[in-house]
């Protein structure tokens, strides 16, 4: 009997490049192919990239070079680019006109075509470069990383076109799934016993713009907090322009809607978030960070920050501080701005010195991680609901999980069972500034017609 081909995704990037990696290893096997966690023997290497940061750009493009010292030894190695990569211009030009060593070029709309350019590239030596399409696939397998919690895409690109951002460019124009495939593929994962969802999108604020545009985000919510068996949801990204006090509403009266708020300022300086295109103001933001804490019992916020953005002054800098003194939030995400090619940003005036950022940088990460801290020690002594995730990375004898408010917890357990997948009352005990230590209290079930009490944290 002939061996089945063998193939590996390398990833990089955000959880929608993770989920679509999932969707494209149940494809392939689906088709046939043989998966295998070791690049080096893989008969076929598909990369599928991110193009956000300048690093994760040169980190895809260090992977590559590697293969094709391979595959000048081994001919017959087959190697497939995808991801928002290929999206940007420059990238693609080169892989098309330069690097004759790789066999399949295709992007971020057209993964699930994936078996059908392969199937050209092997038996039929073909080369393949797939044009980007706007269209959306249907419902599509997945090979999940989790037995406790799932991706879910309900849209696809983004409209918002910031002016330092290249998603719009490699993931195209926005796109939203039908709200009904989106509710039977809930289901389906509920029964499957998952306990979290996380749904996806550029911008899920912006969700029902698409085919089934009658449902808002919001209604969607609404109608997922109804899918028997299911124990949280989780959403990535929102952006603050579309956060809506509907929204908030509905997740304050929610049962199974985490008490997490991931809203992206990226700058706390109006004259930077014009420059930017992000369509809101210092005020606003702080507004709508008020208006959650007032509704939503224990509710904690994230961010995104971006410093050194072109033309930042010493005196926007200080406006982000303050921002960050008043909103006070749970973590933020700190990042050195990065030129993308295609991006007005990039032709900006008054790009700012590497040196000067890390800088700046030192001061924010010192002050938010305070905050953090402070968040975290004003839980010491108090009982938690935590989403048990599997055993800690850094610590084989502990257990690891998150609150509802997407802080990690971990805890030593109480005998030999496994706690994977468990809902747990968990006393913390200790707090650091990424997380939390806690003892246990007690595995606590909940029935699956009866609606999950929220939990502070």
């Amino acid at each position: 009997m002939e061996a089945k081909v063998s193939f590996n995704i390398w990833t990089s990037g955000c959880q929608m490049n993770e989920h679509d990696t999932e969707i494209m290893r149940a494809i392939l096997e689906r088709d046939g192919y043989r998966w295998t966690p070791q690049a080096e023997k893989a008969d076929i290497v598909i990369l599928n990239t991110c193009s956000v940061r300048k690093a994760a750009e040169q980190k895809a493009l260090g992977f590559l070079g590697n293969l094709k010292h391979r595959k000048e030894k081994e001919p017959g190695l087959v190697i497939a680019v995808g991801g928002c990569l290929p999206q940007n211009r420059e990238v693609r030009n080169f892989l098309v006109n330069k690097a004759s060593f790789v066999d399949v070029v295709f992007g971020t709309r057209n993964y699930h075509l994936l078996p059908q350019f392969l199937r050209e590239a092997l038996q039929q030596g073909k080369r393949v470069v797939a044009d980007q399409t706007e269209d959306i696939p249907g419902p599509l397998p997945a090979c999940r990383t989790s037995s406790v919690k799932a991706y879910v895409t309900i849209m696809y690109g983004c409209n918002n076109f910031c002016s330092y951002c290249i998603v719009p460019y490699a993931r195209g124009r926005e796109r939203s799934r039908p709200a009904q495939e989106i509710y039977e593929e809930v289901v389906q994962l509920a029964d499957a016993g998952y306990k979290e969802v996380m749904l996806l999108g550029q911008n899920v604020n912006s969700y029902g713009e698409g085919p089934d545009g009658k449902v808002s985000f919001a209604g969607l919510l609404g109608r997922l907090d109804e899918v028997p068996g299911l124990a949280r949801i989780r959403y990535m990204t929102s952006h603050p322009r579309d956060f809506t006090e509907e929204l908030i509403d509905v997740i304050a009266s929610s049962h199974k809607v985490c008490e997490h708020f991931h809203l992206p300022v990226q700058s706390g300086s109006n004259r930077i978030l014009k420059l930017m295109k992000r369509g809101y103001t210092r005020e606003r933001f702080i507004e709508l960070t008020e208006i959650i804490r007032k509704k939503v019992a224990g509710a904690s916020i994230t961010t995104d920050i971006i410093v050194g953005f072109p033309g930042e002054g010493e005196a926007d800098f200080q406006d982000t501080l303050n921002l960050v003194r008043e909103a006070r939030f749970d973590a933020a995400y700190t990042f050195l701005y990065s030129p993308r090619q295609g991006t007005p940003a990039e032709k900006m005036p008054q790009q700012i010195a590497t040196d000067e950022k890390k800088e700046r940088m030192a001061r924010l990460l010192d002050l938010q991680n305070e905050i953090s801290l402070q968040h975290n020690l004003s839980l010491k002594n108090q009982a938690v609901e935590v989403l048990v995730e599997g055993r800690s990375k850094k610590d084989e004898q502990r257990w690891s999980g998150r609150t509802r408010t997407n802080k990690i917890v971990v805890f030593e357990g109480e005998d030999d069972r496994d706690l994977t997948g468990a809902l747990l009352d968990v006393t913390i005990t200790g707090a650091q500034t990424w997380n939390l230590i806690g003892s246990l209290k007690k595995v606590h079930e909940k029935e699956e017609s009866a609606p999950l009490k929220r939990s502070k944290q």
